[in-house]
């Protein structure tokens, strides 16, 4: 079956649907959802992508991402996905979104209209072996120091968004 991204403009207008995979192959803006999880000792969910995935296999991510199917709100999306990858259900809150475009592997490139999801939960991950090779919590100063050794164990999109997320769970989240 093939799936579609919802094409958009830079105000998440839509405006289109195309083939993901063309999509990443033109680098047209598209509709996406990132999720991340922190248990109740602040610590976030990570997840390593498996290693077959057609881009960023292997490496190291936020909870969950993906794309709303046509007709499908951004938040139902991210449920069903975070149910999907990591056999996980959470109350979400919708944090913030931005827009980032980056170059990855097999001449694809990621372009999207990301809007970041934020829970808290305490579950235990029971992941789908065809979408996550492994699962872990890492404190958020963990990742920082991970990403200042090695970046290249992270996806694109993950460190662009870093600094915002932590920005936003101390915010809202740290009392």
């Amino acid at each position: 079956m093939d799936e579609f991204v919802i094409l958009v403009d830079n105000t998440d207008k839509e405006w289109g649907k195309m083939e993901k995979i063309k999509a990443h192959e033109l680098g047209l803006l598209h509709r996406a959802f990132s999720i991340f999880i922190f248990n109740t000792s602040g610590k976030l969910l990570l997840q390593q992508r498996a290693f077959h995935k057609y881009h960023s296999g292997g490496l190291w991510t936020n909870s969950c991402c993906g794309h709303p199917r046509l007709g499908e709100t951004v938040s139902d999306a991210a449920h069903r996905r975070l149910e999907e990858e990591l056999g996980m259900q959470c109350n979400l809150t919708n944090g913030f979104h931005f827009i980032y475009k980056a170059n990855m592997e097999n001449q694809l490139t990621e372009h999207e209209f990301d809007h970041v999801f934020f829970g808290v939960s305490d579950e235990i991950p029971n992941p789908n072996e065809n979408e996550v090779a492994a699962w872990k919590y890492n404190s958020l100063e963990e990742i920082e120091k991970e990403i200042r050794l090695d970046k290249s164990v992270y996806t694109e999109w993950f460190k662009i968004c870093f600094s915002k997320v932590k920005a936003y769970y101390k915010d809202n989240y740290i009392k």
